[in-house]
């Protein structure tokens, strides 16, 4: 079961930006899977996994058959 908040947040602010922190910020603390967190996003697992990079966060938390499942679609 997944919960639903609301923020306000600038019209400056990307919001998309915000949604990858936080997504990433949970991934990494292993709150949410990398699937959990681009849906979270809106984007794909694969965009969520080669964002991730740009967020501070390793890949490396996710098992060696997810990262194969993630390379060959």
């Amino acid at each position: 079961m997944m919960k639903t908040i609301t923020i306000n947040i600038p019209d400056s602010v990307d919001e998309l930006d915000v949604k990858m922190q936080l997504a990433a910020h949970l991934f990494e603390k292993g709150i949410m899977t990398s699937g959990q967190a681009a849906d979270l996003v809106g984007i794909t697992k694969r965009e969520f996994i080669e964002n991730l990079g740009k967020f501070g966060v390793s890949i490396f938390g996710e098992s060696i058959d997810d990262i194969e499942k993630i390379i060959n679609g």
